[in-house]
């Protein structure tokens, strides 16, 4: 590949940092679990790394690995793990379908909109029609649907979801206007740029490759970088990520957490993981628990924070334990 491409200033543990990235959190996840803890410790410093990236850059490193898979030259500087990355786990052909579908030349509005923080975008599309919208989610991941989802207005919601509900089969030439329409709002938005590194990206990845790996790579970077690691750890599970667990798993930290704690912590908490704790209860002790709460003085946020984390961290230790399991990715991980 010619080295006009711009990603020559990248390492090539970064160029693979940036194919982990664009291939999802799911697929990135799934792959960490095949590779070694030594390669998984330096893509995960990598990521860590990468902050903004101009979307050139990202489509010219998808294309270089491509050229890498399908020639087999040494495009990424002759790091063999480069080029296997995708064939040791998928096989040739799968690996080539999954970077052909990454590679698609430049990014498009609906490709764009993967990497997109809903929060940021949401209020450009809530001004367009409620078909459009329904079009736009409709193509969207479902866990970014719904966040974009959550940011309309009631009303909103309901005109949008019943619509996708009814779209039927669309003409193509019809997709291809919104994706441009799409495209245009997120280029406004985004400034062609896309946040695709940071340690959140870490932790989202790390929650799907599982616990394991999670603890053995985080320890590698901790003797390296323990800032980063620390910051990794700090987004790996979250006080109202415990709404996810199962009866008996709540029921377990329940008996292991200070319920001082879980009042102060309890404060600020969602309405999700509230009403979990409570069904955790027996009724006597749920009603000693709102009897606390309401006789609790006024309390700066960051006390509150620290309860949260005291919690979370007693239930990372239940983890680590094997006491209890932390549902982890994007809600397929179920038992059969």
């Amino acid at each position: 590949m010619s080295k006009n491409t711009g990603t020559d200033g990248l390492s090539p543990w970064h160029k693979i940092a940036v194919l982990m990235i664009a291939l999802g959190q799911e697929g990135a996840g799934e792959l960490m679990r095949h590779f070694g803890e030594d390669e998984v410790a330096q893509v995960v410093q990598a990521i860590a790394d990468l902050k903004n990236v101009p979307s050139e850059l990202q489509d010219a490193v998808l294309l270089e690995m491509e050229g890498v898979l399908q020639e087999g030259a040494p495009a990424l500087g002759g790091v063999d793990f480069a080029r296997g990355l995708l064939e040791r786990v998928l096989g040739p052909e799968k690996a080539a379908a999954m970077l052909g579908r990454a590679t698609g030349g430049a990014a498009t509005g609906f490709k764009m909109l993967r990497n997109a923080d809903p929060a940021q975008v949401a209020p450009f599309i809530a001004q367009e029609h409620p078909q459009t919208i329904a079009l736009i989610l409709s193509q969207a991941e479902p866990p970014q649907a719904a966040a974009i989802l959550e940011q309309l207005s009631a009303s909103m919601q309901a005109e949008v979801v019943h619509r996708i509900a009814t779209l039927g089969h669309i003409a193509p030439e019809v997709l291809d206007e919104v994706e441009q329409t799409l495209e245009v709002i997120l280029k406004n938005v985004m400034g062609g740029k896309r946040e695709v590194g940071g340690s959140q990206v870490v932790a989202n990845i790390l929650n799907v490759a599982g616990g394991r790996l999670e603890k053995s790579v985080l320890e590698r970077i901790d003797n390296a970088d323990p800032e980063v690691a620390e910051a990794i750890r700090k987004r790996m599970f979250v006080f109202d990520d415990l709404a996810g667990l199962g009866d008996a798993e709540m029921q377990v930290v329940v008996r292991h957490i200070e319920i001082k704690d879980l009042q102060i912590a309890l404060k600020a908490a969602g309405k999700a993981v509230r009403d979990r704790f409570f069904t955790a209860l027996s009724e006597r002790a749920r009603i000693r628990l709102f009897e606390d709460m309401d006789a609790l003085p006024p309390m700066r946020m960051s006390e509150v924070e620290e309860a949260q984390a005291r919690i979370v961290q007693q239930v990372r230790q239940l983890e680590e334990q094997q006491v209890i399991r932390i549902p982890r990715g994007g809600g397929n991980d179920e038992y059969v």
